[in-house]
């Protein structure tokens, strides 16, 4: 949905304890630069927090909040910036207020992980919406009703939101482009070295070739197979067959390329995915298991703590006592 570009677009930006720093100043810094190539302020922001106090990023960098959060907050847009532990950082306050914020028709966006707050205070049914690929499970786990995508970011009418890290730089330089060109947009994009605009529908994360620095394409598709079947995983010879790749050859790509046997990648990806689903979920440990292709949780726990020298049980401790 178009803001009034005929006035100064006013954006606030509410920051919740433990916020993406790069998520944060990737989103600020286009309105900048779009205000410095235009000479005039087009753009203007506050900074809030829910107490009118500092807030800590997770990198332990501290930024000062112009105003308090309260529902006469008045803006064209607010986003939501937050990150880490973002189940910890649910104020039932503060949810009460972006509704009622809502209602007065301010656009509400999130940047990384704030999507699940917007998501708690109803605040996205009936809009797409993304996250950070590390919360996307637990997302769609909590909330199975809501659209929630994988793409890089999303603008559905009057929600934004966007999966962090620099995802919020192609989110802003997308609004600027609805709201004030083109032509704007490349020339901020530019200002910040960004050498391309990028769409909602990219993806989130680098594409197979680049993640295993290899680009034999039988080994590429063979990896991607497994990736989308974790929960059910293939026979090898069911995975040569679908790679359209006889069993010896599979073997020998993976030995050359990536030091391992298929079985052993196969594992070390679904092992992966239990990892985040203890650290991201309240899933029980069996219920990871399942989900993660084993058939008991004893066989689950005795691999995961052979990979990573921990019990399930104990990844999920360490991360809670963080």
């Amino acid at each position: 949905m178009e803001l009034n570009k005929n006035k100064v677009i006013q954006v606030g930006f509410l920051l919740v304890d433990e916020f993406s720093m790069i998520a944060f100043a990737s989103a600020i810094e286009p309105l900048r630069a779009a205000n410095r190539i235009s000479s005039k302020n087009i753009y203007e922001w506050k900074i809030l927090s829910a107490d009118g106090n500092p807030v800590n990023s997770s990198n332990g960098i501290s930024i000062k909040a112009d105003i308090l959060l309260d529902e006469s907050f008045h803006a064209d847009i607010l986003f939501v910036c937050s990150g880490l532990d973002i189940k910890d950082k649910v104020d039932k306050n503060v949810l009460g207020i972006l509704r009622k914020l809502s209602r007065r028709g301010i656009h509400l966006g999130s940047l990384c992980t704030a999507s699940y707050l917007l998501a708690k205070a109803g605040l996205l049914s009936e809009r797409k919406s993304t996250i950070h690929w590390e919360n996307s499970i637990s997302m769609k786990e909590d909330f199975p009703d809501l659209e929630i995508t994988n793409n890089l970011f999303e603008i559905d009418r009057d929600r934004y939101s966007c999966s962090g890290g620099t995802s919020a730089l192609d989110l802003m330089l997308n609004i600027i482009s609805k709201n004030h060109g083109v032509s704007l947009a490349k020339g901020a994009s530019d200002q910040l070295i960004h050498e391309r605009i990028r769409d909602s529908r990219d993806y989130q994360r680098m594409n197979l070739r680049t993640r295993l620095g290899v680009s034999h394409p039988k080994l590429i598709s063979s990896v991607a197979i497994m990736e989308e079947n974790l929960e059910e995983p293939l026979s090898q010879n069911d995975l040569s067959r679908k790679a359209n790749i006889s069993l010896r050859q599979l073997e020998r790509l993976f030995k050359k390329y990536l030091s391992c046997s298929p079985n052993q990648y196969y594992l070390k990806l679904r092992l992966e995915r239990s990892r985040n689903l203890l650290l991201q979920t309240s899933m029980s440990i069996l219920s990871v298991a399942l989900a993660s292709g084993f058939v008991s949780a004893s066989h689950f726990s005795k691999c995961y703590k052979s990979f990573y020298g921990t019990s399930p049980r104990g990844s999920r401790a360490i991360e809670q006592s963080n």
